[in-house]
């Protein structure tokens, strides 16, 4: 992906250059928000590390609810593509690439793989490509591992999603993206929910 140069289309410069485009695209095509569930999956399944980009990107062209939802939901599909390939096609493989983050984890799991789930999705413990592949290994369930993978990255979605919806001001301004400069009061409500929230999981 990164070789063939794909990711200079999937940056803040991009999205800045093109955003009246982009919001005419999703204006004007009622199965846009299907597109970009559909990229996003593609995105988290083959892991390649743009969710930080895409997440405020729909914050920017379908608002913070409907951008939360889409990214939501194509995180969901795409951790649950990766996740059924390591289970029943690519196991071995997969596993070797896991390493000794197995040993690791598999403690946790056995003991109650729902809500150590859910502590690896609200905190990042460890790597997001290994709470996907890692649970295929130890025998967690499907509607286990798709249930804490959807609950789990909605908090990160709104806050994200916020920041992107806040970039219309800075694009309208003549500003540079950035992920500080979209740092508003209400972001930064949002960003110390966040982390409060993630206490929780730590004190449990």
């Amino acid at each position: 992906f990164f070789v063939l140069g794909l990711d200079r289309y999937l940056r803040l410069e991009a999205l800045k250059e093109n955003h009246e485009a982009l919001r005419n695209f999703v204006d004007t095509r009622w199965w846009a928000p299907a597109l970009f569930v559909l990229l996003y999956a593609v995105i988290v399944a083959f892991s390649i590390p743009l969710a930080a980009i895409m997440t405020p990107s729909a914050g920017l062209l379908f608002g913070v609810v409907e951008g939360s939802i889409y990214s939501v939901v194509g995180a969901t599909l795409g951790a649950t593509g990766i996740f059924l390939v390591a289970k029943y096609a690519l196991g071995d493989f997969l596993r070797e690439k896991a390493g000794p983050f197995i040993k690791k984890l598999e403690a946790g799991f056995r003991e109650d793989a729902f809500s150590y789930l859910m502590v690896l999705r609200c905190v990042p413990l460890v790597p997001c490509w290994v709470v996907n592949l890692v649970p295929a290994f130890l025998g967690v369930k499907l509607v286990t591992f798709m249930i804490t993978t959807f609950v789990g990255s909605i908090p990160g979605a709104i806050v994200y999603a916020t920041v992107g919806a806040s970039f219309s001001s800075l694009i309208a301004q003549g500003e540079d993206l950035t992920l500080q400069g979209a740092l508003t009061p209400q972001v930064i409500g949002a960003l110390v929910g966040l982390a409060l929230q993630s206490c929780v999981p730590i004190v449990y």
